[in-house]
């Protein structure tokens, strides 16, 4: 499984600049609103330098990243809500993701208009968090009406959801969010079913200049260390720059900034993070390859996510952690060693094991 990161802000704050980055593409990136109208799909390989070095010690033939899929989302704008600008549009998009990449303009450029008409990477991620949250209490507002239609049936299932929306509406209306560690777990369930937009997990990024004071900067960081939100610094254009240069002069100029790699990367592990995801390892003569999970996946269920035979059939799982696979050369090393486990279903994958799975089709 991957996931699918929507980058989502104002008009000409740079959203399409990095998307274009992050997917090395060139759609168009003008100075004026809803450039972007249709949202455009890029996926990009998630980085990951253990993958690398297994495919080393195995000498496979291919080597496969995990990736992850980035949508750019037309520019919002206030009362997107109510239809303003594209926000129809908008809210049906933004509805398809799993987390938020939100784009914050925090550098003065007098040449790119703001479409307020100043510069306050506060302000703009206030207007989108409001605009998402009038959304979400538009929707809850119409499954209850349409409920209190039902009610007269006597079904204890409809009581509880009006009672779980009502509590919800209260919350956001409050908030311009909502803390699912709040509810039960059989609330979330229902809750999953409304498809919020302010359920979906999100970070900053925030579009900085590479010579600019770091007032702008400063108020959203803190504002996200608040409110435990991950912030991520992006010099947007350099990082642009950097992604269309070929393997070896990208390495030259990163060196020559003092990076080790570029700031795209912190964005695509930040999604990994936000929604609990993490990697495991196949690796032979003809691949090497990393699969993404969820974290406190069983072996099974991450067999299944290579083929669904895998976990229907599932007998038991050779398992060696990344840094014995390293250390000892490979499985045949580790077997020697005596750090390759057999492990069975109940066994819970961690981030980095190397893993082959016995399995009857």
């Amino acid at each position: 499984m991957g996931f699918k990161c929507g980058i989502v802000g104002l008009p000409n704050v740079g959203k399409s600049t990095l998307f274009n980055a992050l997917t090395e593409s060139a759609i168009a990136a003008e100075n004026f609103p809803f450039c972007t109208i249709e949202p455009n799909i890029g996926i990009v390989n998630v980085p990951d330098d253990r993958l690398d070095r297994i495919h080393k010690i195995s000498q496979s033939e291919r080597l496969i990243y995990a990736s992850t899929t980035f949508v750019d989302i037309a520019g919002l704008v206030k009362g997107a809500s109510q239809g303003e600008g594209l926000g129809n549009a908008f809210l049906a998009n933004i509805r398809e993701v799993n987390a938020i990449a939100h784009v914050v303009r925090c550098f003065e450029n007098e040449n790119i208009t703001h479409v307020n008409g100043k510069i306050s990477p506060l302000d703009d991620l206030e207007v989108i968090l409001t605009e998402l949250a009038l959304a979400d209490i538009q929707t809850l507002n119409n499954r209850e009406e349409k409920n209190k239609k039902l009610i007269k049936s006597n079904d204890e299932l409809i009581k509880k959801e009006i009672q779980i929306i009502e509590r919800v509406i209260e919350e956001i209306s409050d908030t311009n969010n909502i803390n699912l560690s709040l509810y039960s777990d059989e609330d979330n369930e229902i809750i999953s079913t409304f498809n919020l937009l302010t359920s979906k997990p999100f970070f900053v990024v925030g579009n900085i200049s590479e010579d600019e004071n770091l007032n702008h900067q400063t108020e959203i960081h803190q504002w996200c260390d608040k409110n435990s939100v991950q912030f991520i610094p992006v010099v947007v254009e350099q990082e642009y720059e950097i992604a269309t240069l070929d393997q070896e002069e990208r390495k030259e100029y990163l060196n020559l900034l003092g990076l080790s790699e570029p700031a795209l990367n912190s964005i695509v592990r930040a999604g990994f993070e936000i929604l609990g995801l993490q990697t495991y390892f196949t690796s032979g003569p003809k691949e090497s390859r990393a699969w993404t999970i969820k974290k406190g996946s069983l072996a099974p269920q991450a067999a299944g996510v290579i083929h669904t035979d895998f976990e229907k059939g599932f007998i038991k799982a050779e398992v060696v952690s990344y840094d014995h696979f390293i250390e000892y050369s490979g499985n045949h090393g580790a077997r020697q060693e005596g750090t390759l486990r057999l492990e069975g279903k109940d066994y819970i994958v961690k981030d980095g094991d190397v893993i082959l799975f016995k399995f009857n089709v």
